[in-house]
């Protein structure tokens, strides 16, 4: 007969009703293909805009946690199909991730994105040998951004200053141009053109190298097709925003190694699945973030939202506002 303590770690293992769900499609996705699955899925979509949630929702450093956790025990030479759904997140953890998942898996990792991979979700997308998209998926533009701003804009926007006053015919009107301009490059510090110029060769040139080592090894034309794809993906001035979404249609005639989830039925099926139970579970529970495996190895990051009543009032039933809670939890 179980303990109480083994009836407790069983029940724990078995999870919500969300979770077995999940799981299940999880498996039936990685039966289907014979490679490991790995979904990673942020509720940026499901959960409020709360400043103090938007870290848990990107990329970030804890990430890493959440994938040694899911490959710990995988069979390597199965390769990796990462179930891609982000918006992005830092550079830096970023690079780490990439770096972390070639060194498990070489390059053989494929990456789905049933809806959204935005960013540094994008970057990751880039770094895998092949992309798997459906008529409803989109990519993003790649520029980095520095707070709420592009580091492509601040530096557009300086060049053009620069070249409006140094273009003044006389010293009136060069004096004038000086005075529309200065409010406007005042509110940067003094270092950030440097740190925008920064960032913008550092996410330029790790992108150009993972098309080079991946999705183009061994092409005679690798450097032509990763500086083509990095130039138009990381222009601001042609994507014009970061919040771009980019179809599978346009990133074939970029050049990108993209092959449509329509093509095989059996596939899409799979994958659309996953990422409606995925959804379902980020819209129903406290989840922010879901990274698993097809053998029901977890890592869960949760927010739970504190009440705050205003002026001292008892708050009244439906009230959601407040501060998250961070709690991963293994599962």
């Amino acid at each position: 007969m179980p303990s109480l303590t083994e009836i407790l770690s069983e029940t724990a293992a078995v999870g919500s009703g969300f979770d077995v769900i999940r799981r299940k499609y999880i498996k039936a996705l990685s039966d289907l293909t014979g490679r490991n699955v790995i979904a990673y899925y942020s509720g940026w979509l499901q959960k409020p805009p709360i400043k103090d949630l938007q870290p848990l929702v990107s990329v970030n450093d804890n990430d890493k946690n959440g994938f040694m956790a899911t490959i710990h025990q995988l069979d390597r030479s199965q390769g990796l199909d990462l179930v891609l759904h982000t918006p992005g997140g830092d550079l830096a953890a970023t690079e780490s991730l990439v770096d972390y998942l070639r060194q498990m898996f070489g390059t053989d990792i494929r990456a789905f994105v049933p809806q959204l991979a935005m960013s540094a979700g994008t970057m990751i997308a880039l770094a895998c040998k092949e992309i798997v998209m459906g008529r409803h998926s989109n990519l993003g533009p790649i520029d980095p951004q520095i707070g709420p701003f592009p580091a492509h804009g601040i530096l557009e926007e300086f060049k053009r200053a620069q070249d409006a006053i140094a273009s003044a015919k006389t010293p009136a009107e060069q004096a004038s141009r000086i005075a529309t301009w200065q409010p406007i490059i005042a509110k940067y510090s003094p270092s950030l053109i440097g740190e925008c110029s920064n960032a913008v060769d550092w996410s330029s040139s790790i992108v150009t190298e993972w098309l080079k080592t991946g999705m183009f090894a061994g092409d005679a034309d690798a450097d032509t097709k990763a500086s083509r794809i990095v130039a138009e993906l990381s222009s601001h001035e042609q994507t014009k925003t970061h919040a771009r979404h980019i179809h599978l249609e346009r990133l074939q005639e970029l050049g990108v190694k993209v092959t449509r989830l329509e093509d095989d039925q059996a596939l899409q099926d799979a994958v659309l699945t996953v990422h409606h139970a995925c959804v379902n579970t980020l819209m129903r529970t406290p989840a922010v973030k879901i990274i698993e495996n097809q053998k029901s190895v977890g890592f869960i990051v949760q927010a739970v939202f504190q009440v705050q009543p205003p002026n001292g009032m008892q708050p009244s039933a439906g009230t959601s506002d407040g501060i998250p809670e961070t709690q991963p939890a293994n599962s």
